[in-house]
């Protein structure tokens, strides 16, 4: 990295935003919606374009227009080669936010390596799909000073309807994977209960009501249920993204010489539904996992 460049003058509600994915076109809405100037940026330039009519600028640079920068990529190198791309606009006191789904240990790396620059770093992955983003219902994990984190608090509110500052950098993104392997589950528990339910007689639909008012009950079955019933793929989250998840859970797991046999069983679910062609559609399409044809 470079030497530290000169910070820009103040920029009231003003943020960047490095990723444009479902996650951080979904989170730039929301900051549009709530009156605040978004400089975007993205490796394909063209996802930016729904964006730009709704308000948004695109910048060559957001680290070097704005203090406070949100990130949203597929996984912690990707984001450490799109600061080494950008890196000439870091400067001192700039905070990044890191939404990122990332390995801990690679995310506490990065943080030391940025802060020997001034540049303050928290990782704030997002529990909850781009809709429930979008609607401001989803859950925000941070890790990091909370110096740096009661510094955001205008974002927080925006970002997601509840936050939890959970430690040190590196512990937002492990408890975002806790959460992800239990989210992850009961996905596929649901998908599995569907196809059974059909497999002996009982009407699937019949059954998603009776589960809802069981003791059986998840918030998955409200977001995902009537989506695996109508066999609706539109994407919220991706397979392939939880896929990636997954495997980075039993990774992590067997790093520390854990196993973790009901997340295995699910990596390979995800895997027969991607290798069927699901693996871009949404991740209720697990169900797919199940049936004999992909039609």
């Amino acid at each position: 990295m470079p030497d530290v460049a000169s910070p820009p003058a103040s920029r009231v509600k003003t943020i960047g935003m490095i990723g444009l994915g479902l996650m951080g076109t979904a989170m730039t809405e929301r900051f549009l919606e709530h009156g605040y100037a978004v400089r975007i940026w993205n490796r394909s330039k063209d996802k930016a374009d729904p964006l730009l009519p709704l308000g948004a600028v695109w910048s060559d640079n957001p680290l070097a227009e704005c203090d406070r920068v949100i990130i949203s990529l597929y996984t912690t190198p990707v984001v450490e080669e799109v600061l080494e791309q950008l890196k000439a606009g870091l400067h001192p006191d700039q905070i990044l936010i890191d939404t990122t789904t990332g390995e801990p240990e690679q995310s506490m790396a990065l943080a030391e390596r940025l802060a020997q620059l001034g540049v303050k770093y928290l990782d704030a992955p997002i529990s909850g799909s781009s809709e429930q983003t979008r609607r401001g219902e989803a859950t925000v994990l941070v890790g990091g000073g909370r110096e740096t984190f009661d510094a955001c608090a205008d974002l927080w509110a925006i970002m997601g309807q509840r936050v939890f500052p959970v430690g040190a950098v590196g512990s937002a993104a492990k408890m975002k994977l806790v959460s992800n392997l239990v989210l992850g589950l009961n996905r596929a528990a649901l998908a599995e209960a569907l196809i059974y339910a059909e497999t002996i007689g009982v009407d699937p639909t019949a059954a998603l009501e009776v589960l809802k008012g069981s003791m059986a009950y998840s918030k998955v079955m409200d977001v995902k249920g009537r989506k695996m019933l109508e066999r609706d793929y539109s994407v919220q989250a991706r397979l392939s993204q939880h896929l990636k998840d997954v495997r980075l859970i039993l990774q992590t797991a067997s790093q520390q010489g854990v196993e973790l046999p009901l997340s295995a069983v699910h990596r390979e679910l995800l895997e027969t539904a991607e290798k069927k062609g699901f693996g871009q559609q949404d991740n209720c399409s697990v169900i797919e996992a199940w049936r004999g044809k992909s039609s």
